[in-house]
């Protein structure tokens, strides 16, 4: 084959990931820089094991179930290759193990629970893929999940050089700290005190910049705008502090299915700003789009 020949038909190849996270299970579908497929089903595996340690016999099967649903649409759609990814629920449950064996029964095909720094390394790549840095610069990425919370410090060029994980995100954060709706100025203050305790000793390399990518981000973007830095996170907090769900979704748009969790992920978000020292900008990307990046590489390098 031609070198011409073989660059078209790699190009013309479709990768999918299925990503099991604590608050959702997402599924997205490429072919270059195409978007062919995006569906998302909220699963809540992270309040399953925040509340007991495991998940449940119920919660396997049904989150199994939906993975052999996306897992068909992705092949329906072209999908070449599919990979399974489980984030901080394969961690963090008791049954994390045999969480893996049914979703990969389920997909038929490789399944693998990531690391929270391999976790953080391809929110990185996933989030450099969106944003075009100069190569040499140092910028930080967050990514702020249901079940735990990554921030990665590196360059394009060099990639992720610093990356460090706290084993708490918003599902968790929110199921200990934040149960009322409104959750209160006292309990906003409880939840802080709850994530200042894992971030001892804490201290990343100052960036030049920083992105922020997940569920919480762009949600809060919805309320205080894609620039999330000291004044406009207090707000964030004034506001979720202060508003109910119902008025979240109305005033704001935000997801109904976000708002639970909201003001935890806004906490979360607020400590790894002020240690970072620069604003932080809401953008796409993260795990899957890392993800199906390395996938096509690898894929091209075959």
């Amino acid at each position: 084959m031609s070198a011409v020949l073989w660059r078209r038909h790699h190009a013309d190849v479709a990768v999918g990931v299925v990503d099991v996270g604590s608050n959702t299970v997402r599924l997205q579908v490429m072919r270059g820089s195409e978007l062919l497929l995006s569906r998302r089903e909220m699963m809540r595996l992270g309040a399953d094991v925040e509340r007991a340690g495991h998940i449940p016999p119920a919660k396997l099967a049904e989150v199994a179930g939906v993975v052999a649903d996306f897992a068909a649409s992705a092949r329906a759609a072209g999908a070449a290759q599919l990979e399974i990814l489980i984030t901080s629920p394969g961690r963090q449950a008791d049954n994390g193990e045999e969480l893996l064996a049914a979703l990969a029964e389920a997909g038929r095909c490789e399944a693998r629970v990531l690391s929270a720094v391999e976790e953080g390394r391809l929110a990185f790549l996933g989030a450099l893929e969106t944003v075009v840095p100069p190569a040499r610069r140092t910028v930080a990425v967050v990514d702020v999940g249901g079940g735990s919370a990554q921030v990665v410090v590196g360059s394009k060029r060099e990639g992720a050089r610093w990356v460090r994980s706290i084993d708490l995100g918003s599902q968790r954060l929110a199921s200990r700290s934040l149960p009322g709706d409104p959750p209160g100025e006292p309990a906003i203050a409880a939840a802080f005190t709850e994530v200042e305790r894992l971030l001892v000793d804490f201290a990343p390399p100052r960036p030049r910049a920083a992105f922020v990518v997940g569920g919480s981000a762009r949600a809060l973007k919805r309320v205080v705008g894609n620039r999330l830095d000291a004044d406009t996170l207090s707000e964030a907090l004034g506001i979720l502090g202060s508003t109910t769900g119902a008025e979240l979704v109305e005033h704001y748009g935000v997801d109904p299915e976000r708002v639970r969790t909201l003001g935890a992920g806004a906490v979360i978000l607020t400590a790894l700003q002020r240690r970072l020292g620069v604003p932080l900008k809401v953008v796409r990307g993260g795990v899957r789009e890392g993800a199906l990046s390395e996938l096509s590489r690898r894929r091209h390098a075959a």
